[in-house]
C-alpha cells in the first residue's frame, strides 16, 4: 500500500528536533576588556559596537528639537519630552500618533530610529536622518504607501525583530509567537560584540583564568582555548594565545581557515534567507543557517553587479580573490570594521611588484601606475576601487562597493544592459565609445572573451531559446558555484525527464549551492526515478541541501522506504518545518506553507496560511486570488465573493481581482 510524504503542519510549532549539546554562555563585551584592551578600544565606536544602541545623548544624531518633516501630504515632528526622543507622525494606522525612540540603527552615514508600535514589536521608521547633511529625508520619496501596505514603515517588511534585529546585536532571539502576533525577543547583548563573531566566550574566560586549562567534558563544540570557532591568526592576542598552543592543535590551510571567517562574516552580509529564529551559535557554516539568494534578476545585473541592496557575500563568491583564499581581514581590520589601508596602498599590499608571498600566483607588476590606469594619477579615475569595485547607494546616501573586483566591461554592456564602471564615470558617454577606449589601451587583452553574462542576460529575456546555454553553464565547473547555481535556477521550468538526468551529477557536487538548486531540476523526473536520486542527500552534512531535498519529496506516494532513509526524511523535514516555523512572521514563509497545503490537498492549511499572508502584506493579489479560488472550488460561494470584496478594498485597481469579482457576481 502507498503512503503520502506529507509535510505536517498544527499551527506552526516546530517539531521537536534533539539536542544534545551544551555550548558555553554568553558573558558580555565588558568581560573581555582585561585581557584584549587594545581589540576592544578599536571595536568601541565601530560601526559593529554602534549598530543597534539605546537613544542617549551620546548615540542620537538626529535632529529631535521639533523639527517637521512632510512626506506624501504626511508630516512628522521630531522632538524630546521630558528627556525622552519621540516620533510624532500622520502617517500611522489611524491617524496622528505619537512614538518613543526604543532604539539607533548605525551610525553614519545615516541614522535609523526604532520605535514601539505594540508591546515587544519594534519597527525601522522610514524618515532618517543623514548624518553629514544634518537633515531628515525619506528611505523611499517617491513610494505612496499607507499604513496598510506591507511595505509601509508599521509593515510585516519593516519589523526590526524580524528583518533587522539578528545583524544589529548579540545573541539575539527573536522569540514570535505566531499565536498571539506577540513577540518576546531578547538579546544578551544590544549591538554586535565581542562574541557576535568570536563565540559566547564562558569556557574561554575560564580557560584563562586556570592557567590555560580546560574542562573539556563540561561544554560541547570547544576549542583548546575554550571558543567555538577557529577564526584565521591576525595578530591579536586571541591569535598569540592560539599560537601557543600550535603544538596541540590542528594547522588548517589558508584556503579552509579563511572559509571559517568568510562564513562567519557573511551570515549577516549577505542577502539570504534565514533557517533560525535569532542568531546561529558563531562557527555555524553559513549553509547550516542560511539559504544564500542566487544572481536573481532585480538582485543582480545578469553579470552579477550588485543591483539591490545584497550585501557583500554573493557578489565576493564570484571573485578570483575569494578563489584564491583571499578573505574579510585582508582587507579590513575586523574590530574597527575599517579598511586596513586608505586609497591603492589597499590593493597595492598585494597588487604590486613586491606581490604577496600568500598569493604566489599573483602577476609582479605596477598597478598603481598611468601605464595600467591610464587616468592621472591621484584623480578618483586612478583609484582602484573606481574601476574594480564599482560603488551602487542604498538607503538614499549610503554607498556600498561590490566585492566581485571585476574587471570592467563595457563590451558586455552593449550586449547585456549591465552597467559597467566606465560609464559611471562619463555618464555623458555611451558603452561604445568605453568599449573602445579600453580596446585602445590593451590591443592585447585575453579578458575580452565570452561571459556567463551574456548567457544569463538573454535567458531572462527568452529561457526557453536559451535552455542549452544554460545547462553548459550549469555544467561549465571553472565557473563560480554561485552562476552556476543561478542558471540551475533558471532551468527549473524547463525541467524535464531528459534534463533531470543530464543534471544529475551535480547532486553530487562538493558545491552546497549547486547541490541546493540541482535538487529543484530532479522535479522533471518521474518519481520513482527521483526519489532514488535525491533520497541521499536527505542525510547530506549541510542542512540546506537537507532541507531543499526535504522540498523534493514532498507529496510524493512511495510504497517502501528503508528504515534509515526514512529516519532521514523525517529529519529533514522537521528541519524544514522548523526553519518555516521560525519565520511565521515572514509573508514569504506563509505563501510556501499555502503551496505546501495545496501540494498536499490540505485545503484548509492553504486558506489559512494565504490568509495569513495578505495579513502581513495586503498586496499580495496572487494570495487573494488562491484564496478565492479554493473557496469556489469547494462550492463556497458565499466565501468567494466575501473574499474577493475584500481583496478589492485593499487592492481595488488589480485587473485580475476585478475580472474574478465579475464572474463569480462578486
Amino acid at each position: 500500500m502507498a503512503i503520502a510524504v506529507v509535510f505536517l503542519i498544527s499551527g506552526l510549532t516546530a517539531p521537536a528536533i534533539a539536542d544534545e549539546t551544551n555550548p558555553p554562555q554568553y558573558v558580555g563585551s565588558d568581560t573581555c576588556v582585561s585581557c584584549h584592551s587594545d581589540e576592544v578600544a578599536d571595536w568601541q565606536g565601530s560601526h559593529h559596537a554602534l549598530a543597534w544602541t539605546k537613544p542617549t545623548a551620546e548615540t542620537v544624531a538626529g535632529g529631535f528639537d521639533g523639527r517637521r518633516f512632510t512626506h506624501q501630504g504626511s508630516t512628522t515632528r521630531f522632538l524630546k519630552d521630558g528627556g525622552q526622543y519621540v516620533i510624532e507622525t500622520e502617517d500611522a494606522k489611524g491617524g496622528k500618533r505619537r512614538f518613543e525612540v526604543t532604539g539607533v540603527a548605525g551610525i553614519e552615514p545615516l541614522q535609523q530610529y526604532i520605535i514601539e508600535t505594540e508591546p515587544g514589536r519594534m519597527q525601522s521608521f522610514d524618515v532618517v536622518w543623514d548624518v553629514e547633511e544634518e537633515r531628515w529625508f525619506h528611505l523611499y520619496p517617491d513610494q505612496t504607501l499607507t499604513p496598510d501596505d506591507g511595505l509601509h514603515w508599521s509593515g510585516s517588511y519593516k519589523n526590526w525583530n524580524a528583518r533587522c534585529a539578528e545583524c544589529h546585536a548579540t545573541g539575539f532571539e527573536k522569540n514570535y509567537d505566531p499565536k498571539r502576533d506577540l513577540y518576546q525577543s531578547r538579546q544578551v547583548e544590544t549591538g554586535v560584540g565581542c562574541e557576535a563573531c568570536h563565540g559566547p566566550a564562558q569556557a574561554h574566560v575560564e580557560w584563562a583564568q586556570t592557567d590555560n586549562r580546560l574542562d573539556g567534558t563540561k561544554w560541547t563544540g570547544t576549542n583548546d582555548i575554550g571558543l567555538l570557532i577557529n577564526l584565521p591568526s591576525d595578530g591579536s592576542a586571541e591569535a598569540e594565545l592560539r599560537g601557543y598552543l600550535a603544538g596541540t592543535q590542528q594547522r588548517l590551510s589558508r584556503l579552509s581557515n579563511s572559509e571559517t571567517q568568510i562564513q562567519q562574516c557573511v551570515g549577516c552580509h549577505s542577502r539570504r534567507e534565514p533557517f533560525e529564529g535569532g542568531n546561529p551559535l558563531p562557527g555555524t557554516p553559513f549553509h547550516d543557517a542560511y539559504r544564500l539568494s542566487n544572481l536573481r534578476a532585480g538582485l543582480y545585473h545578469p553579470d552579477g553587479q550588485i543591483e539591490d541592496e545584497v550585501y557583500v557575500y554573493g557578489s565576493f563568491l564570484q571573485s578570483k580573490m575569494y578563489a584564491n583564499g583571499v578573505t574579510c581581514t585582508d582587507c579590513h581590520n575586523p574590530h574597527t570594521a575599517e579598511v586596513k589601508l586608505e586609497g591603492n596602498a589597499l590593493c597595492g599590499q598585494c597588487h604590486s611588484l613586491a606581490g604577496n608571498p600568500d598569493f604566489p600566483t599573483l602577476a609582479l607588476k605596477e598597478y598603481d601606475d598611468p601605464s595600467h590606469t591610464f587616468h592621472v594619477e591621484g584623480s578618483k579615475g586612478a583609484e582602484c576601487k573606481s574601476c574594480h569595485m564599482i560603488e551602487r547607494t542604498y538607503m538614499g546616501v549610503d554607498g556600498r562597493r561590490d566585492h566581485s573586483f571585476r574587471i570592467p566591461r563595457p563590451d558586455l554592456s552593449l550586449q547585456t544592459q549591465a552597467p559597467n564602471a566606465c560609464n559611471d564615470c562619463h555618464s555623458d558617454q555611451t558603452p561604445r565609445w568605453a568599449a573602445d577606449a579600453v580596446a585602445s589601451w590593451y590591443p592585447d587583452s585575453t579578458k575580452g572573451g565570452p561571459h556567463f553574462s551574456q548567457i544569463l542576460a538573454a535567458g531572462r529575456n527568452d529561457l526557453r531559446g536559451q535552455g542549452e546555454a544554460l545547462v553548459g553553464l550549469a555544467e561549465y565547473d571553472a565557473l563560480p558555484a554561485i552562476v552556476r547555481a543561478t542558471a540551475l535556477d533558471m532551468l527549473v521550468p524547463l525541467t524535464n525527464p531528459a534534463l533531470a538526468t543530464r543534471l544529475e551529477p551535480l547532486l553530487s557536487s562538493p558545491e552546497p549551492l549547486i547541490r541546493v538548486a540541482a535538487i529543484s531540476i530532479q522535479r522533471g523526473a518521474p518519481e520513482t526515478e527521483r526519489s532514488a536520486r535525491i533520497v541521499g542527500l536527505l542525510g547530506d552534512p549541510v542542512k540546506a541541501v537537507r532541507i531543499a531535498a526535504a522540498r523534493g519529496f514532498l507529496g510524493m506516494r512511495i510504497a517502501y522506504m528503508p528504515e534509515k532513509m526514512n529516519h532521514d526524511l523525517n529529519t529533514a523535514m522537521g528541519e524544514w518545518q522548523a526553519s518555516l516555523a521560525a519565520k511565521a512572521d515572514f509573508p514569504e514563509a506563509q505563501l510556501v506553507l499555502a503551496g505546501i497545503g495545496l501540494t498536499t490537498r490540505r485545503m484548509d492549511v492553504a486558506l489559512n496560511a494565504f490568509g495569513e499572508a495578505v495579513e502581513m502584506d495586503p498586496q499580495l493579489t496572487q494570495a487573494w486570488v488562491m484564496m478565492v479560488r479554493i473557496h469556489d472550488a469547494l462550492g463556497d460561494r458565499l466565501a468567494a465573493i466575501k473574499t474577493v470584496r475584500e481583496a478589492l478594498e485593499r487592492n481595488p485597481e488589480d485587473v485580475q481581482l476585478n475580472l474574478m469579482r465579475a464572474d463569480i457576481g462578486g
